[in-house]
């Protein structure tokens, strides 16, 4: 972690950041970056707080009603409470077994909606099974009124067939308004998944918070699909969350090389992973599935970077505190090290600016009950901080 983030451990700071590209009607097709490479004369200052340090590749936080406190999943399978009166405390007891390799472990946490009356918290996580490979899965246990521990862990959800052997789980986790649960899955880097409706990877699934299937999921009475299927033909998205003003869910995704997009997520879409895509192989090569950046019946995405920031967390913004922040949706980026955040204009997004360039890798970002935006930082020393606009 560089030297000007390491400062806000100790202090607030002022940080520059890219400054916004705007366009007048910007396509669903072509990033504003592309459209617009002008820079305005005078870039955003955000200032940072640092609230809890110490945490090991924090990967997901929950905001506790009534002040509790703040619920973080660490990606090596530990779930912390951080409190402003005590500050961190130990990892809580009574959690699964994770597969913490590459990129598994324990990786989102959602509160359910009755969370006052349940205390039901669920959790995302890598879970291992035969031969090496492992899988997301999803559950939920009772968080016990002293913060210590989750009680009487039960999972509802387990991606089926395990093939991943450390890569690409997804996961997010998202309450719609009618309380059903989406969770968003990877496809494990095997790319042919994705579009296959007998497996669960490259999807997003659609539950209902004992796990059980909604009889009003689009592929519920088809032959050969699994009947969680709400949609098909994803990455690795590891962004999620539900628009405020549409109810709409919207998912962020890894490409490959190339090719991070945004999607507003529908029954039944098809949202074209490996066939069509923005990006290419690591390796310099086309994806050998590609068959061009659109195809016929397939979801076009609402956003993209034809150079990907490889998005994290996701949280829209529509609290008092901070006008100037309004209609827009915050993202974090881990290879480019920023605070994305978007001005909206309905779905279309109409401007992007960067924050916190270059001075860490954001995993998530949460905006908490008063209005207040925090993130976390991935590292083996991670933090979770405050950022608000201006200083």
């Amino acid at each position: 972690m560089r030297a000007h983030i390491s400062c806000v451990l100790a202090a607030s700071l002022q940080c520059g950041a890219a400054g916004m590209a705007l366009a007048e009607q910007p396509a669903a097709q072509q990033s504003l970056q592309e459209l617009r490479g002008d820079a305005p004369a005078e870039t955003p200052r955000v200032s940072v707080r640092a609230v809890a340090t110490g945490l090991n590749h924090p990967w997901s936080m929950a905001f506790l009603p009534d002040d509790e406190g703040v619920l973080i999943t660490e990606r090596v399978g530990n779930l912390r409470m951080w409190r402003p009166d005590s500050g961190l405390s130990a990892p809580i007891k009574g959690l699964p077994t994770v597969y913490a390799k590459n990129q598994g472990g324990l990786l989102d946490i959602a509160l359910a909606p009755d969370f006052a009356q349940s205390r039901r918290v669920y959790l995302s996580y890598a879970e291992p099974g035969e031969g090496g490979r492992a899988g997301t899965a999803v559950g939920f246990g009772v968080l016990s009124r002293d913060g210590r521990r989750l009680e009487q862990f039960e999972v509802i959800f387990r991606q089926m067939p395990k093939l991943s052997t450390g890569h690409h789980f997804g996961s997010r986790l998202v309450f719609d308004q009618r309380g059903h649960l989406f969770v968003t899955l990877g496809e494990n880097n095997q790319r042919p998944t994705a579009q296959r409706l007998d497996q669960l990877q490259g999807k997003v699934v659609r539950l209902l918070p004992d796990g059980a299937i909604p009889k009003d999921n689009p592929f519920h009475e088809a032959s050969g699909a699994r009947p969680e299927v709400w949609s098909f033909g994803h990455r690795n998205p590891q962004g999620a969350a539900l628009n405020p003003w549409t109810g709409q869910l919207w998912v962020n995704e890894h490409g490959p090389r190339g090719g991070d997009e945004i999607n507003i997520v529908r029954a039944g879409g098809n949202y074209g992973w490996p066939l069509a895509t923005y990006g290419i192989n690591y390796s310099g090569l086309p994806i050998p599935e590609a068959r061009g950046t659109s195809q016929a019946g397939m979801v076009e995405p609402a956003y993209y970077w034809k150079v990907s920031p490889a998005i994290s967390g996701m949280a829209f913004y529509d609290a008092p505190r901070y006008p100037s922040w309004q209609h827009s949706v915050f993202i974090g980026a881990l290879k480019d090290q920023s605070l994305i955040r978007l001005a909206l204009d309905g779905d279309r997004v109409v401007g992007e600016e960067r924050l916190l360039t270059g001075e860490a890798r954001i995993r998530d970002v949460r905006v908490a009950p008063d209005g207040r935006v925090y993130i976390l930082t991935d590292s083996s020393q991670g933090a979770m901080m405050e950022v608000a606009p201006g200083g």
